[in-house]
C-alpha cells in the first residue's frame, strides 16, 4: 500500500501545533506496520542546514496555477523507515513562519497545485493522498479536476483530515479563477461556495474520499452549531464518509525514563525521580521549594478556546488554594498580561513564561503535578496525554479528544486516571481543581492516578492499524 501524506507542517522539521507532530509520527507508524509511506511539504526557510545537507535534489520543473507559471523544485529525504519529499519555493516558502501572510491563500494554492504535478515525479506513485487542514484542501479537488483529462488522478483515493474546523481557508469569490485557477462550475454547484465565498475546507470534505477528524468525540461535535463552525450541515451530508481516530503520540520521544532533558529520569517502577523534577523545576521558575504543595501547570497558546477566560477569572480562588501555578506559552495580549500580573502578585507561588519553549515545556511536564486544560473545544489534545505519560495528573473539560483520554477519578470505585468537569464554568473548573488537590493528599490515591496515566497506551499503534484499515476500505 502505498501513501502520500500531504502536511502544511510536520516534527522534526518545522512545528508550530499538533499537526507537526501528527505528520512527523504517524506516517512512522504506518511504515512500521507494512504500509510504503513519503510525506511531502514546504522547504521553509526556517528549515535548518542540518537537514538540508541530508536532503538530495530531484529535479525542477513549473507549476501552473492560473495564469502563473511557477518554478517548484522537489528534494528528498530518507529518515528511518519513511521518505519525505519538500517543494520549494523561496517566493513563498523562505519567510519567517510558515502562516500568517496576506497571501498565504496564494502559498498553499501553488503547494497543493506542486503537491499534484509532483505525483509523476516521485519513487512511487501513491495509491492514498492524505491531506490534512485547509493548506492541503485543494489536493483532492485538483484531483478531481485533472480526473477530467488524465486517467491517473481518477486511480488515486483522498483521505482528508480536519485537525481544527475552526481554520477553513476562507477567500473572495474572485479567487476561484485568478488564484486556483479553478472553473466557475465549483461554486455554481455548491462544492465551495460558503455565505458567497470560496471555503476550501467544504471542498475538501465534499471531494475527498472519506473525512476523519482527530478524536471520536470531535467526529461527533462538529454536527452541532456550537462547534461546527458554520460547517455542520456539511458535516452532517458527509456523515456516511466520516470517522473519528484518536491521534497518539510519539512514545519514545516523550518517555520520562529516558528523557535526556528533564532533570532526572524515573519510570513508573521508580517515582523517586519525579520528586527531583518537581524540586529543580521550583528552583528554575523561582517558587517556594516545597514537596508538599502541588503544582498546576498549563503549557499552550493563550486564546479563549482553550479556556483562559476560565483561568483568569478563576485565578484568586485558585491561589487561594496551597498550590503552585506554572503557566508556559504565549496568545492574546489580555491574558499574557493578566498572567504576569498574577506573577507580581504572587512571587514565589507562579511562574508565567510568555513564550515558547520545547525544553522548558518539557520539564514542567516532568515537575507538575497536575495538568489544566479546560477547553472550549479540543479536537483532540496531545498536551493531556504527554503529561499523563510524564506522571501529571489531568484536570480537563469533557470534549473532543480531552473526552476520549481522561476518565474522572470515582472516588467510590477508585476508577480513572483524571478529573474532568462538563458545564463552561469556571465555578466547575474550581471544583474539580479543589477535588484534584485534596486527592494529591492521599499518597495510595495520587500514586494510582499518575501510574494509570503512565501507562496508558497512547502510542500511534492503534490510531495507525484504524487508518490501514479505512485506506484499505478505500482500495476496495
Amino acid at each position: 500500500m502505498k501513501i502520500l501524506f500531504a502536511a502544511s507542517e510536520a516534527a522534526p522539521f518545522v512545528k508550530t501545533g499538533g499537526l507537526a507532530d501528527v505528520a512527523g509520527s504517524l506516517p512512522g507508524a504506518l511504515a512500521d506496520a507494512g504500509a510504503e509511506v513519503s510525506v511531502i511539504l514546504p522547504l521553509y526557510g526556517s528549515i535548518g542546514s542540518h537537514w538540508r545537507s541530508q536532503m538530495t535534489f530531484l529535479k525542477y520543473f513549473y507549476v501552473n496555477l492560473s495564469w502563473r507559471s511557477i518554478y517548484c523544485g522537489l528534494f528528498r529525504l530518507k529518515r528511518d523507515n519513511v521518505t519525505y519529499y519538500f517543494v520549494d519555493n523561496e517566493h513563498y516558502f523562505k519567510r519567517g513562519e510558515p502562516y500568517g501572510y496576506y497571501d498565504d491563500g496564494e502559498r498553499f494554492g501553488y503547494f497543493c497545485r506542486a503537491v499534484v504535478e509532483s505525483i509523476p515525479h516521485l519513487d512511487a506513485r501513491p495509491e492514498i493522498i492524505h491531506c490534512n487542514d485547509w493548506q492541503t484542501a485543494l489536493i483532492p479537488i485538483y484531483l478531481k479536476e485533472e480526473a477530467d483529462r488524465f486517467s491517473w488522478p481518477a486511480a488515486i483515493k483522498t483521505v482528508f483530515t480536519i485537525h481544527n474546523i475552526e481554520y477553513q481557508g476562507r477567500y473572495g469569490r474572485e479567487t476561484l479563477g485568478d488564484l486556483f485557477g479553478l472553473p466557475s462550475h465549483w461554486l455554481a454547484d455548491g462544492s465551495l461556495e460558503y455565505y458567497g465565498d470560496v471555503c476550501l475546507l467544504k471542498g475538501a470534505i465534499l471531494t475527498a474520499d472519506f473525512v476523519t477528524t482527530v478524536s471520536p468525540t470531535y467526529a461527533k461535535e462538529l454536527r452541532n452549531s456550537f462547534y461546527g463552525k458554520g460547517m455542520e450541515g456539511v458535516i452532517q451530508d458527509c456523515s456516511h464518509k466520516m470517522r473519528g481516530i484518536l491521534n497518539g503520540i510519539d512514545t519514545k520521544t516523550y518517555d520520562p525514563s529516558a528523557d535526556p532533558g528533564i532533570s532526572a529520569n524515573y519510570s513508573v517502577g521508580d517515582l523517586s525521580g519525579k520528586a527531583k523534577n518537581k524540586r529543580a523545576l521550583q528552583h528554575s521558575l523561582g517558587l517556594r521549594p516545597n514537596p508538599e504543595t502541588p503544582i498546576i501547570a498549563c503549557i499552550s497558546r493563550l486564546v479563549s478556546h482553550k479556556g483562559f477566560d476560565l483561568v483568569t477569572s478563576a485565578l484568586p480562588a485558585m491561589m487561594d488554594m496551597d498550590v503552585q501555578f506554572v503557566l508556559l506559552g504565549r496568545g492574546d495580549f489580555a491574558y499574557e498580561q493578566a498572567f504576569l500580573n498574577a506573577e507580581r502578585q504572587y512571587p514565589d507561588r507562579l511562574s508565567a513564561k510568555i513564550m515558547y519553549s520545547p525544553g522548558l515545556s518539557m520539564n514542567i511536564y516532568a515537575g507538575a503535578d497536575l495538568f489544566l486544560m479546560p477547553s472550549k473545544s479540543e479536537p483532540c489534545g496531545l498536551s493531556q496525554m504527554i503529561a499523563m505519560r510524564y506522571g501529571a495528573v489531568p484536570v480537563v473539560r469533557e470534549t473532543g479528544g480531552l473526552f476520549d483520554t481522561v476518565v474522572p477519578y470515582n472516588e467510590i470505585t477508585g476508577a480513572g486516571n483524571g478529573f474532568t468537569f462538563s458545564y463552561y464554568s469556571a465555578d466547575d473548573m474550581l471544583h474539580v481543581l479543589r477535588m484534584a488537590v485534596s486527592c494529591y493528599h492521599k499518597k495510595d490515591v495520587w500514586h494510582t492516578l499518575m501510574k494509570r496515566g503512565m501507562t496508558a497506551d497512547f502510542s500511534w499503534n492503534k490510531s495507525a492499524a484504524e487508518y490501514l484499515d479505512l485506506y484499505r476500505q478505500l482500495l476496495n
